[in-house]
């Protein structure tokens, strides 16, 4: 008797053993391609400087074209999951992930450079579209909430994970290392996918190659007006022409989508108010989130004086409720209820990011730190609870196009705060220089460093990092109004969603 109780019970525990090894290795696949996402920023400097010598537009795109593909493809790369194998797709992510990387390393000139970022772009959509599908599909029920807390925390510790490992790697000197580091870590995840990660049951819907092709060039189109608009100019013919193309290919792909007997992504799904309370969530979280790292890693070094390690390592406060929070946030939410747990957490980031914003060089780190820990507290409350609606939103077997979705979604937040706040910290920083740094025409320099380049006296330095600060405080203050305006609409949303479903359940019964 004994003997025979034994048994399932030692089943048990090695299932357990291998849903955690499972989990593990899917999370840190996924830390790995959204850190690189934060990590370019700390290599600007070098690149600047480096044997490749970018023009500002090519920094721009060296920065940005990875981040681009990643959003573009990480719907389809779901739906190719879904249809061949979520396994298979994401194991070729990541020898794509690396074949990238080691193209970048051994860059010559900035075309190849492009290239790699591309590449690396592709293998990152692949990731991340399929980590969560896979997990979901290898998660019992009962397990699946916090096992998607998890995952969540891991989105968000992914930024930190960019700026502490990359801060580390640059102290090398050389942007390459950035880049080199990469291949072995991506190729041994490949190794722990391929042997831990469960075969997925696949969905044999069709790929609908017109509606992907509509829909990744409608995405390209709006991400380059987002990233093009600090550069060139919100009224630019380039930045104007991508926001009219982006529009008209969004309609066109709405009109084939609705007429695809089997679409990628079906336009009716966002009439489930869940879904839109789950997308617009992980946009304005992801559009602070980012908006503070591109702000901070500049802070930190001119205003504060950082070594790029230093300034790495100074954002590790941000992780702790991220470490802790999956285990407590899936029964905050279950007794809170969605609404007030997203609630709290878009107040968390709006009062953190005020917090921030009054900060100077000569506010103590102390006092820096707690400010980012009331960020982390309502980014480690909000991933959670954001991700289990966007998954619960749509049936299993398109876990992928859901897991897409959800990605597409954080990574156009990124990227709008990256370009809101630049927009804001440069407008903010040229009316703050002093007449004296600006040309026969009225023009000043657009770039701290060029201000200090120019500073020819103790004095005229002072005045480039002051005005610096009064930017970078303008431009975080802004960003903390937006997110807790769009958290107020989030949680109208959450709120009308939970609502609807309560009257749903009650009329099934």
């Amino acid at each position: 008797m004994s003997t025979n109780t034994s048994i399932p019970t030692e089943g048990r525990a090695n299932s357990d053993a291998r849903q955690g090894l499972v989990l593990a290795t899917l999370c840190a696949v996924t830390v790995l391609v959204i850190a690189f996402v934060a990590a370019i920023n700390l290599a600007v400097p070098l690149l600047t400087s480096g044997s490749l010598h970018p023009s500002s537009t090519q920094l721009l795109w060296i920065v940005d074209s990875y981040v681009t593909v990643f959003a573009c493809l990480v719907i389809p790369c779901g739906a190719l999951g879904d249809r061949f194998g979520r396994k298979g797709v994401l194991t070729i992510g990541l020898i794509l992930f690396a074949a990238g990387a080691a193209v970048s390393a051994s860059s010559p000139t900035v075309a190849v450079m492009l290239i790699g970022r591309c590449v690396t772009g592709v293998g990152a959509a692949c990731v991340l579209s399929n980590s969560l599908a896979i997990l979901m599909h290898a998660t019992p029920p009962q397990k699946r909430p916090r096992a998607i807390a998890i995952w969540a925390s891991s989105t968000g510790f992914g930024g930190v994970a960019g700026n502490v490992g990359g801060g580390a790697l640059l102290q090398t000197g050389s942007w390459r290392w950035l880049f080199v580091a990469v291949v072995p870590i991506a190729l041994a995840g490949a190794a722990a996918v391929a042997y831990l990660a469960p075969r997925t049951p696949r969905n044999h819907r069709g790929l609908d190659p017109v509606g992907t092709v509509l829909l990744t060039a409608a995405t390209f189109g709006l991400l380059v007006g987002v990233t093009e608009g600090p550069e060139s100019g919100w009224g630019s013919i380039t930045v104007i022409s991508a926001f009219v193309a982006s529009a008209a290919l969004y309609a066109a792909w709405i009109i084939v989508e609705l007429r695809v007997e089997q679409p990628l992504l079906d336009p009716r799904l966002f009439r489930l108010p869940l879904l839109r309370a789950g997308c617009l969530g992980m946009t304005v979280a992801f559009f602070g989130l980012f908006a503070l790292f591109y702000v901070n890693a500049s802070f930190l070094q001119y205003a504060k004086g950082f070594s790029v390690l230093a300034t790495g390592l100074a954002v590790i406060p941000l992780t702790i409720p991220l470490l802790f929070g999956a285990r407590f946030v899936p029964l905050i939410s279950a007794r809170l209820g969605s609404t007030i747990t997203v609630a709290a957490a878009f107040a968390f980031i709006g009062v953190g990011m005020f917090g921030l914003s009054t900060s100077t060089a000569h506010t103590p780190y102390f006092a820096y730190a707690l400010w980012l820990v009331v960020i982390g507290i309502g980014a480690a409350a909000a991933l959670p609870v954001l991700t289990h609606d966007i998954a619960d939103s749509l049936p299993l077997e398109q876990a992928g196009v859901g897991s897409g979705l959800q990605a597409t979604a954080r990574e156009f937040g990124s990227a709008l705060g990256v370009a809101v706040i630049g927009t804001i910290l440069t407008s903010r920083f040229i009316s703050a220089l002093p007449d004296a740094m600006r040309d026969g025409d009225g023009a000043a320099p657009r770039t701290v460093a060029d201000g200090l380049e120019m500073a020819d006296t103790p004095l005229a330095h002072d005045a480039v990092l002051s005005a610096f600060t009064t930017g970078a405080d303008s431009a975080v203050r802004v960003i903390a109004v937006i997110t807790l305006i769009a958290g107020c609409l989030v949680t109208a949303q959450s709120a009308w969603s939970n609502r609807t479903r309560t009257k749903e359940t009650e009329q099934a019964h």
